[in-house]
């Protein structure tokens, strides 16, 4: 008996991700005018909030390995855009924003703003917040948390 093989595009998987490419690659063209990458922005948006903290809790904010967000970090102190100082024990350093970049980000956001807004504008504000309750509550039940990853101000 043959089994019938399900066509991608009959999951809603491919579609997010369809969707997330697109979003995501629209706004790495906006940011490449500042010669900024979508992770870059992320890393220092995390900053912006989050003053003088650690490695490890950066990489957890933005949810990365330590090595992965070490890299970026070095690419972004090379840059001017992010301090590194010794942290409370000589093991752990301390990651905080230059005055450049805490000038730099509100820029970087109103980009995101403006690159929300094309892709969902034709949704009402009750269907964007519908939709974002329903991406939370997938996630959520599937093992990722919204509140331990530091985004409740995606609401």
């Amino acid at each position: 008996m043959l089994k019938t093989v399900s066509n991608f595009e009959y999951h809603i998987g491919y579609w997010l991700r369809c969707l997330s490419n697109f979003v995501s690659h629209t706004f790495a063209e906006k940011l490449a005018g500042q010669d900024i990458s979508v992770p870059q922005w992320v890393v220092l948006r995390t900053l912006y909030d989050n003053d003088n903290i650690t490695l490890n809790e950066a990489a957890g904010l933005v949810g990365v390995d330590k090595s992965t967000l070490s890299r970026m970090i070095e690419r972004l102190v090379q840059r001017v855009l992010v301090n590194r100082s010794e942290g409370t024990d000589r093991r752990s350093v301390g990651l905080s924003l230059t005055p450049a970049a805490r000038k730099l980000v509100p820029q970087l956001a109103k980009l995101a703003d403006q690159n929300d807004e094309e892709f969902f504008k034709t949704l009402s504000s009750k269907q964007r917040k519908m939709f974002m309750g329903t991406i939370k509550r997938l996630l959520e039940a599937n093992g990722w948390s919204i509140a331990k990853r530091g985004r409740d101000r995606m609401e």
